[in-house]
């Protein structure tokens, strides 16, 4: 079986994703190879879903009730990028459940349209006092619809 993301055609293509946000390397994100590690990129991920959450969803990172926990993510790598290059986050949702959503994101180069890598991971929301699932709340729920994917 193969581990590779399967989305669609339009996976690689930015206009497959309703939402982007500006992402600026920086220079401890490069390795000893010259490029953007591999760990950045998750990095990259958590930040475009965390703050789309935050503006569109009205998630409260620091004294909200619910949180959302990573339970399963993923990364393929199609080409290498490095700093000081500008990148562009974009995010849709592939399946909303009643605690949990599963994105689909792609990172590219800043005003191109081929990915330079392909993500997919699960959050799961939780009541903050004892990490029990709970349901999405409705504002939450109404942005990540926003951009699901149809």
């Amino acid at each position: 079986m193969s581990h590779k993301i399967a989305m669609d055609k339009q996976a690689r293509s930015r206009a497959g994703y309703p939402y982007l946000q500006a992402i600026t390397t920086r220079w401890m994100d490069n390795d000893v190879y010259g490029h953007v590690n591999n760990v950045n990129y998750y990095s990259y991920f958590d930040s475009v879903v965390n703050q789309f959450l935050i503006e569109r969803g009205g998630l409260d990172i620091h004294a909200g009730e619910m949180v959302g926990f990573i339970v399963e993510s993923r990364c393929q790598y199609l080409s290498p990028v490095a700093f000081p290059e500008r990148l562009e986050g974009a995010l849709r949702t592939a399946k909303i459940g009643n605690s949990s959503v599963t994105y689909e994101l792609a990172i590219f180069k800043q005003s191109r349209d081929e990915a330079v890598a392909l993500g997919q991971f699960t959050h799961v929301f939780v009541r903050r006092a004892d990490n029990q699932p709970v349901a999405i709340p409705t504002a939450i729920r109404q942005a990540l619809e926003s951009i699901q994917l149809n």
